[in-house]
């Protein structure tokens, strides 16, 4: 293959992938993030007790979390057609990544604000603070190194899960990977697919570890 015609391939296949991944991350990022919370905090004799409720929200992030991906996308095509239109294509491909997300960011949320001295807690507690000022003020700051790692770790097997919906004609560099380094024999279009991904998750990681030592640092010091 042309040297043009590669880059130009993989510069289409790398933007499809961010687009993918930075949708699906935000979003579910952003739903996974309260239930983490409430999963940390909703236990018998916790801030929000509601052991019921943690029992029963537990169990489907865990079988979220069971289901392999490659059979999650499947299983939810006619979801991702309800909601997108269609179960091929960029977009189709962020309804699966996303409830993937959902769980799995969950459970990290979950471990980081369990790491958190309960002795924080209680002089809290003791000075008036309400549980919601418990939450903002003390557990989410204490547990920031370990929610941007859980964040940065997210974001990384997204970049996998990304690779792995070309399968299913979703698009982006495992799309690209799939088409003409596998059912068309190219090699080096494999071999260009791979080191792209390689470069982008070190990258991510990288910055992931610089941010989270960074507030690992501010907690230290407050």
């Amino acid at each position: 293959m042309a040297f043009d015609m590669l880059v130009s391939l993989l510069a289409k296949a790398l933007w499809q992938t961010l687009h993918m991944v930075f949708v699906s991350g935000l979003l579910g990022s952003l739903i996974g993030l309260p239930m983490g919370v409430f999963l940390a905090t909703s236990g018998r004799g916790e801030l929000f007790e509601a052991p019921v409720l943690n029992r029963v929200i537990g169990l489907i992030v865990n079988a979220t979390r069971s289901t392999p991906f490659i059979i999650l996308v499947v299983a939810i095509i006619p979801f991702t057609r309800l909601v997108t239109g269609t179960s091929i294509g960029t977009s189709a491909a962020i309804v699966p990544l996303t409830i993937a997300t959902i769980p799995f960011f969950a459970r990290l949320v979950e471990s980081s604000i369990r790491e958190v001295d309960k002795g924080l807690i209680e002089a809290a507690r003791a000075m008036g603070a309400t549980p919601v000022q418990i939450v903002s003020k003390v557990l989410l700051r204490e547990a920031r190194p370990g929610l941007v790692l859980g964040l940065t770790l997210t974001i990384v097997s997204l970049i996998g899960f990304s690779a792995m919906v070309g399968a299913v004609g979703g698009g982006g560099l495992g799309d690209l990977g799939i088409r003409y380094g596998y059912q068309r024999f190219m090699p080096d279009v494999m071999l260009a697919v791979v080191v792209v991904l390689i470069v982008l998750v070190q990258g991510v990681q990288s910055i992931g570890d610089r941010l989270a030592k960074r507030f690992d640092k501010k907690n230290r010091k407050n």
